[in-house]
């Protein structure tokens, strides 16, 4: 590990743990969790390998494997994983650091990390993250990555920068999992990147 993620240091204690809860919460109010999963699997065909990179409680790779995908879901926190198994059974789950992720699984067709995982990170890992989850892309699959904007930490600019330097292309920006378009002073970035 290159140092310790955001998550850890820059929540309070039972933060996990109030996280998977809060989505236990909504799902069980019947709110709307699949908007991601949607979009994700429009750009997909029937049974595509997809990655959900900082994948959390599991919600989105459990809809995209309900949709027929074949789903890995890696994420940093152990709390969270164990509920992503007991909540969205079917996947594959692990516990990695995107920062040094390395699967003994074939490259995948498309990778997503929504939930703000950028912003996450451990500092200074942003770019190692995208080398990584370049790695496990087939040759022009795409990474689809979204996160609020952060003026005083990884902005969007900081993303294009990193995303050039190691090797993806920008294929689209949206501001909102549903496609509405993205401008500068759009409080949250959708980014659709293909590797090179």
């Amino acid at each position: 590990m290159t140092g310790q993620p955001r998550w850890f240091t820059d929540t309070k204690d039972g933060h996990s743990q109030w996280y998977v809860d809060r989505f236990r919460t909504l799902a069980a109010e019947g709110a709307d969790l699949e908007g991601e999963a949607r979009l994700v699997d429009a750009m997909l065909p029937r049974g595509a390998r997809v990655l959900d990179a900082g994948c959390g409680p599991g919600r989105l790779a459990g809809a995209l494997h309900a949709r027929g995908h074949q789903v890995w879901g890696v994420d940093v926190d152990p709390v969270l994983v164990e509920a992503a198994e007991v909540d969205h059974p079917g996947p594959t789950y692990r516990v990695a650091d995107l920062s040094a992720l390395e699967l003994d699984t074939d490259p995948f067709d498309l990778v997503v990390s929504a939930g703000n995982v950028m912003l996450f990170l451990a500092p200074g890992t942003e770019r190692q993250v995208l080398t990584r989850l370049r790695a496990q892309l087939v040759p022009d699959g795409r990474l689809v990555l979204g996160f609020r904007k952060d003026p005083e930490g990884y902005t969007v600019a900081d993303l294009d920068t990193d995303a050039e330097a190691v090797g993806f292309a920008l294929e689209h920006r949206f501001a909102t999992w549903d496609l509405v378009p993205w401008t500068e002073e759009s409080d949250f970035a959708v980014t659709v990147l293909r590797r090179r």
